[in-house]
């Protein structure tokens, strides 16, 4: 794709990079950090926020460090990516099944967390509900401990219902990836735009999200809670820069999308640290 030509400082809150291992994958595509590198490059992105893929296996402690390891050097910021062992309690069978249920060692434990979050190669921390569950008490406590934000892919499995009653309500910044509406769910996105007026550390970010409305809406409305993504390797960058582009707001907003935003919510992405 040809290279954009735009005067904004972009940062990328969502992007996908492989750790170099060969476990059990179970989403698209992959590049090599130097193949993303270039796309982000190109993209006219200065920064991305980099987290292995998910895996069947739930195994997450080597992929996390292979992440952290190709980000040396790279304009990338590593998020590690943790699991849980809880299902949202809507249903008597859950409530049952996370009474009796307890963390295995490859569930990500309190100390984990800690690990992560004072070892200066990771920023925070990345959790897909769907495949992962949600993380126990213990682990909620710790994440509110470190402080760090955490982007839960939001979407029909993880609703902002969901959301509301099992992360929102925690002393972290939360970071709804794809808007809370994948794939393509524009009710659960506006849901969650209404959600915003609740929670003040709750963030849209807008990988996958494809529809005009509700992008502008959150612009609109909460200009200072939406977070640029770019969803690569999947989504080439260029496409989802152009996406932003094209929205009818003023140039503030296109700003505060772009960068000002999540720079407040990852202190790596603030252009201080570029030095």
């Amino acid at each position: 794709m040809l290279e954009l030509e735009h005067g904004f400082r972009i940062v990328d809150v969502y992007a996908r990079l492989s750790p170099g291992d060969t476990g059990p994958r179970v989403d698209g595509r992959s590049v090599t950090p130097d193949q993303l590198e270039r796309e982000m490059h190109q993209s006219g992105i200065t920064k991305s926020v980099v987290f292995p893929p998910v895996r069947s296996d739930r195994r997450y402690l080597a992929p996390n460090n292979g992440v952290a390891r190709r980000s040396v050097d790279r304009p990338f910021v590593a998020f590690a990516r943790i699991n849980g062992t809880r299902r949202p309690t809507a249903s008597a069978t859950d409530r049952l099944r996370n009474a009796v249920r307890s963390r295995d060692d490859h569930h990500t434990s309190p100390a984990d967390i800690e690990r992560y979050a004072y070892d200066d190669r990771f920023h925070g921390f990345v959790l897909d509900p769907g495949v992962d569950e949600y993380p126990d008490e213990d682990v909620l406590a710790a994440l509110e401990a470190v402080g760090l934000p955490v982007i839960v892919r939001g979407g029909t499995d993880a609703t902002p219902e969901t959301l509301a009653s099992t992360l929102l309500e925690r002393s972290f910044p939360v970071v709804v990836a794809h808007f809370g509406g994948h794939p393509l769910d524009r009710s659960l996105m506006h849901d969650l735009i209404d959600l915003l007026e609740e929670y003040d550390d709750c963030y849209l970010e807008t990988s996958f999200v494809r529809y005009r409305d509700p992008l502008e809406r959150a612009l609109l409305e909460h200009p200072d809670r939406v977070l640029f993504g770019s969803g690569a390797p999947a989504c080439h960058p260029d496409v989802a820069v152009m996406e932003i582009l094209t929205l009818d707001v003023s140039e503030d907003k296109l700003w505060r999308v772009f960068s000002k935003n999540a720079c407040r919510v990852v202190d790596a992405l603030a252009p201080a640290s570029d030095a």
